[in-house]
């Protein structure tokens, strides 16, 4: 018991001993006065080289340049009695959303059309559906809802006369036009 005080003891003188030196706070520390000290001048070129000229960055407009890539892309065709929007047109769909989030201020009318088949207002609510499926898809891309308006005209504009699986196939579509 008395070895382990006598160590603690003789820790403690130690420890006190090395704090010896004092440092008076009243004494301010010399400062170096920098601002007469000159500046380094700027390094010289070496050889012959040609001075560099001042870079331009040209400013892209990123909605004009996607305008033109969905100029002849405005269609999106669905199936029979379906307002699912097929895996295929996503490519498209995101086109368009990258556009209009490029220019808050654009904005598309979805214009849903449906074949010949089917009473009046059972093409006007797939119609609007289909338009509505699009409008969703755009702002899940992160396209306001002010930017997309949602319209059908059910049969009433077909895209292709006739009846048939092929014309009928042109007429089950949503058309992204410029509002």
């Amino acid at each position: 018991m008395k070895l382990t005080r006598y160590a603690l003891t003789l820790i403690a003188a130690a420890a006190l001993a090395g704090c010896g030196s004092t440092v008076k706070l009243d004494d301010p520390a010399p400062v170096k006065d920098i601002s007469t000290t000159p500046a380094p001048a700027p390094a010289q070129p070496q050889g012959n080289a040609a001075p560099v000229p001042d870079s331009k960055v040209a400013t892209v407009d990123l909605f004009s340049e996607l305008t033109t890539q969905v100029q002849d892309k405005r269609v999106i065709y669905f199936d029979f009695d379906s307002d699912v929007v097929k895996e295929e047109y996503r490519g498209l769909i995101d086109l368009h959303a990258k556009r209009l989030n490029a220019k808050k201020q654009a904005a598309l009318s979805l214009e849903g059309n449906t074949d010949e088949r089917g009473g009046r207002e059972y093409n006007l609510a797939l119609g609007q559906r289909r338009a509505e499926a699009v409008a969703k898809s755009l702002t899940l891309l992160g396209v306001g809802a002010n930017q997309v308006e949602a319209v059908s005209f059910g049969k009433e504009r077909p895209a292709v006369q006739g009846s048939g699986e092929e014309a009928w196939a042109k007429n089950r579509r949503v058309e992204l036009k410029d509002k």
